[in-house]
């Protein structure tokens, strides 16, 4: 099932039309948990994306693939998560970003999906 995950994700890339192919990338996050100081679990996402813009103050990102789950007490399981996120340059200096997350919660059923949204502004000096 993660072979034709990983397959299917890079044959969208790769017949793309043309103009696509200038926003593809990788990206591998390592998230790990901890309570108190005691460790919980790691979550390793390998993700392939696509990058673009909507116009010359904003962008956005799309990303999914396999997740790798590394708890504390048990076996490592695998998973599927992917993202989403819309950047906008507001003023030269700030800039506001959002982002939903989502990944599956057991062995790939879509049915329970764990989901995250991060929204934040960043200045710059």
């Amino acid at each position: 099932m993660i072979k034709s995950v990983i397959a299917a994700s890079a044959a969208a890339v790769a017949f793309a039309p043309a103009a696509a192919l200038a926003g593809p990338y990788v990206n591998v996050e390592s998230n790990s948990g901890f309570t108190g100081g005691d460790y919980s679990s790691t979550l390793l996402e390998t993700h392939l994306g696509y990058e673009s813009t909507l116009s010359d103050k904003t962008s956005w990102y799309i990303q999914g693939g396999p997740a790798i789950d590394f708890p504390d007490d048990a076996g490592s399981t695998t998973e599927l998560s992917g993202k989403v996120g819309l950047g906008v340059q507001a003023t030269e200096r700030l800039s506001v970003y959002g982002e939903v997350a989502a990944a599956t919660t057991n062995e790939m059923e879509f049915d329970n999906l764990a989901a995250n949204v991060k929204a934040g502004v960043k200045y710059s000096f």
